[in-house]
Parts: structure tokens; sequence; C-alpha cells
């Protein structure tokens, strides 16, 4: 197989066929359209360079996971020793939260998140840098057309990986069980969080990206994975007080979910 092709399909998010149907970007709705513009271009290009140099390269490259590299996180504790990187996902969907609405000058209440996962584990190990640039843009395409085609923006759709919802106001789950996956079910908890780098991308409304985490696996977890990150975040704050909100909030966001375990 050519290393273009190889390219193409392996990584799959950028795939060599467009989906059927496939999600909008609807600028009149976005809070600063220069700047998402700025990140799908950014994106696109890079994609168009990964493309151009595949097709000079001898040799396919091959989807190690243990080449790929996380990013670093000031004042996140690294993966525990003896943990190996299971699978890496894009997390596509909304931070949620509530609203006291007769008390206009109180800070939103956050009650979790919904999100699909999609599977990223062979861009992880071949083009990091074009990884870290996907949650930018995923956050500015319409997340209902992202969830009814199952697809981060207009190209072939990575596979999904699972489901990432909460199963109670402090526990953050993640279902990595589908008909083609079997990675796991994670109950998890929050270890440590620092804020997101002041240059990550803003949701469409403007809102600031949500913090990087440390998470940690709770009883009940399955497929021998031990904790979780949440980095590369776009998106997903809440607004600072509920000055106008209704009682229910749905942020707009996207972050690259990383997963170690035990063998």
């Amino acid at each position: 197989m050519r290393p273009s092709t190889f390219l193409v399909s392996s990584l799959a998010i950028f795939g060599a066929h467009a989906a059927p149907a496939i999600p909008k970007v609807d600028l009149k709705n976005v809070a600063n359209p220069a700047a998402a513009l700025d990140a799908l271009s950014n994106y696109f290009n890079l994609i168009a360079s990964k493309v151009q140099t595949s097709k000079v390269q001898p040799v396919a490259p091959i989807c190690d996971m243990s080449k790929a590299q996380m990013p670093t996180a000031t004042g996140l504790p690294p993966p525990s020793a003896g943990l190996t990187l299971h699978h890496v996902a894009v997390g596509r969907g909304t931070q949620n939260y509530t609203c006291d609405t007769s008390n206009p000058s109180s800070a939103p209440v956050a009650v979790g998140a919904l999100a699909t996962l999609f599977n990223v584990s062979c861009v992880a190990a071949i083009n990091q840098d074009l990884l870290e640039k996907v949650p930018a843009m995923a956050v500015n395409f319409n997340f209902d057309a992202v969830t009814s085609t199952g697809s981060l923006g207009p190209m072939s759709p990575p596979p999904i990986s699972g489901h990432h919802f909460f199963v109670d106001s402090t526990t953050p789950f993640f279902n990595l069980d589908t008909p083609t996956l079997n990675i796991g079910t994670v109950p998890t908890s929050k270890n440590n969080t620092v804020a997101a780098p002041a240059t990550a991308a803003k949701g469409p409304s403007g809102s600031s990206a949500v913090p990087w985490l440390k998470l940690l696996a709770k009883d009940g977890a399955t497929g021998g994975i031990k904790e979780v990150y949440r980095l590369d975040t776009a998106g997903g704050s809440a607004p600072a007080t509920c000055q106008g909100q209704p009682a229910t909030i749905e942020v707009q966001y996207s972050a690259v979910y990383w997963f170690w375990g035990s063998n």
C-alpha cells in the first residue's frame, strides 16, 4: 500500500471519502468567526502538508501506540509507573451546568458532561501535532449534526470509541465498549486539575476552555484502565454568572482523552 493511501485511511479522521451527511459550521452563531476560521484553516492546512509529505515516504507509517506521546501538562501528575497507553479518543459534546434563576449573580453549578468519543489512537501514534488541533476544529461544527452523523467535521468519520457521561455529580463515566471495540467501561474520580493554556481554543459561544484533568478509575472499571487524562480542551466553560441564563446550560466543548492501564 502506498504511504499516502495508508496515511489517509489509517488516520481516518480525514479519510479518503466524505461522509454522506456532514456537520456544518454556522458562523452566524459563532462568537468569534475569525478565530473559528483560523482553527479550521490551521487544521486543514496541516492535513494537506501531511498528505503531501506522505507521498514521498518510501515506507508507510505504522500505527504503534508505544510511539504516541501524551502532551505534558505542568501541574498534572504523570501516568503511574507500569501503566501503558491503551486508547486515545477525541470527545465532542457539552459541559452541563445548572443556574439558580432567582439569583442572577450566582455562579452556574457544574452537573456533568455528555460527549461522543471518537477513536484517534492512530493519529496519536503517527501525527501528534495534528491531533492537538482536532478539538479546536471539532468544537466549531454543529453538535446535533456531529451526534446524528457520527462525524467530527467534513471528512470520513473516525470510528466511535464510545460515550462519556456522568453517573452522578462526581463520577465521570466512560463507556468504551462498542460493537467494534471492547476497551472497557470506566467510572472515574477527579485526581488533579490545571487550567487550560491561555492559547486554548474557545467554544462557539466564546466560552473558555475547560481545565485539563487527571482522573483515576474507581471500583468496577473494566479493561484494565486505571487513569484517564483530559487534555487539549476547547470551549466548555460556564458563563461567570447566571445573569440572563436559563435553569440549565449546555456549553459546547471538545477534548482529547488519553486512557492508561495495566497490561
